[in-house]
């Protein structure tokens, strides 16, 4: 199973998308670890979103599609609620 995720942090007020192969939980622990890149610059997000795909090559298209949209609006309307809640 392979996965498109999107993240929040409160402390940046940003989203991250991203797609993984990994559970998406698994894959949270290690954006929360230390490491070098964008969500390493906070240590409070949080899933609020993900969907199962059944290829890498659709979860990824997913991830693009909404990368694309650059509008927080429409991806607080896809998960159904603010960001803030």
């Amino acid at each position: 199973m392979h996965y498109m995720c999107i993240l929040f942090s409160n402390q940046l007020n940003k989203f991250y998308i991203g797609s993984t192969s990994q559970t998406p939980q698994v894959r949270l622990l290690k954006h929360l670890a230390n490491h070098i890149g964008f969500t390493a610059k906070a240590k409070d997000w949080k899933i609020v979103h993900f969907a199962p795909f059944n290829s890498t090559q659709e979860a990824k298209q997913r991830e693009a599609q909404l990368k694309r949209w650059k509008n927080s609006q429409r991806i607080q309307a896809l998960i159904g609620r603010s960001a803030t809640e």
